[in-house]
């Protein structure tokens, strides 16, 4: 998630979430925080449609958080306001973990059909071809000039 996002989530300025997370640098190692740089910033701002005019145009680019710095964030915010949002967004994360473990199964199972059926096309577009070649191959042969013994067609 975004700083901007999660500060309005928090309903603090952007600045002072900054402000809390570089005090407690040292609670947000690479793996829960980190800066997005240019290209992916611009990436985001391509891909997402919802963001607001005036995020497009940050003078810096936004940090993103992962779980854990969601999590800690509340810590470092400690405020009863940053707690109940905390206690929602890892719910949110627990729903979406739940439910791309469920559609993975899903996925699998849907890419075996899809294995199984290109095998089955394939032996049927196998034998239409074939048939197609030996109905050439016996076209080919009457067209064939004869040589040999003629028949007088008298």
């Amino acid at each position: 998630m975004l700083d901007f996002d999660l500060a309005e989530l928090y309903q603090v300025e952007t600045r002072t979430l900054k402000q809390a997370v570089k005090r407690n640098l040292d609670q947000f190692p690479a793996d829960f925080m980190f800066q997005l740089s240019k290209p992916e910033w611009q990436e985001v701002i391509t891909n997402c449609d919802n963001l607001s005019e005036n995020a497009k145009y940050l003078p810096v680019t936004p940090s993103a958080f992962t779980e854990q710095g969601v999590a800690m964030l509340s810590g470092v915010l400690k405020s009863k306001q940053a707690k109940q949002v905390n206690i929602a967004i890892m719910r949110a994360f627990v729903f979406l973990r739940q439910y791309a473990l469920s559609h993975k199964d899903l996925t699998m199972a849907l890419k075996q059909l899809e294995a199984k059926y290109d095998q089955q096309f394939k032996d049927v577009y196998d034998a239409i071809n074939f048939l197609l070649a030996k109905e050439n191959l016996v076209s080919e042969q009457q067209d064939r000039k004869r040589i040999g013994f003629k028949r007088d067609p008298s």
